[in-house]
């Protein structure tokens, strides 16, 4: 019987999707419109190059964007990307690292290395207003048991990072006493402008920390 698939998108697709839809047709109908001009001005060859340039990208990234999805089924990851699919096994994984972008928005993100490849999940991010948005409870206890049933003691530490998040949330605890929050936190404290790797040290005093 196969694994039922969880999403792992932080921002639900579909209260994006409309917008980005209505971005990349902006786009495009700006391309159009400089292109014609330039045609008119200049000579058709120019105008359609100057649409291309000034359309494309933008409604590219809109729709590359609108595009990506990212589920978790058992212990596989599969990503949706503009150019295909990517699985990976977080069980078999040879690497599992937890990061952190600081910033006035912050983002802290789990990262998987399996057979080569590489997959970002986003966890959570906050505002430094104390505002924020946390992954929904079920991806958090899929990733939580994913993590937990492979052989790396990295994995089964942020795994145990995972369930005290979900205890906390479920005891409807501020963010102060969330571990996600706590390791946004952390990094901030030290007053870093680049993504910061979580050292092994690093998450076990947020375990430690963590409420009952």
């Amino acid at each position: 019987m196969a694994s039922q698939r969880v999403g792992l998108d932080l921002i639900a697709p579909e209260m994006y999707g409309p917008m980005l839809r209505r971005l990349a047709l902006a786009a495009v109908g700006l391309g159009v419109g400089v292109g014609v001009l330039v045609a008119v001005v200049v000579s058709w060859p120019a105008g359609v190059v100057a649409g291309c340039v000034l359309g494309m990208p933008t409604a590219g990234y809109a729709l590359a964007v609108r595009r990506r999805r990212m589920w978790l089924a058992g212990t596989v990851i599969e990503a949706r990307t503009l150019l295909g699919r990517r699985r990976l096994d977080i069980a078999r994984a040879s690497g599992v690292e937890m990061l952190v972008f600081p910033g006035r928005l912050s983002r802290i993100a789990l990262r998987v290395t399996a057979a080569g490849r590489t997959q970002t999940v986003p966890l959570a991010m906050y505002t430094d207003a104390g505002s924020g948005r946390e992954l929904h409870i079920l991806g958090l206890r899929k990733l939580a048991d994913a993590l937990s049933a492979g052989e790396l003691a990295a994995a089964v530490s942020l795994s145990g990072l995972l369930v005290g998040q979900l205890r906390a949330e479920a005891r409807d605890a501020g963010l102060e006493e969330r571990p996600l929050y706590r390791a946004v936190q952390l990094v901030r404290a030290r007053d870093i402008a680049q993504p910061v790797l979580l050292s092994d040290s690093d998450i076990a005093d947020l375990n430690r920390d963590k409420a009952p």
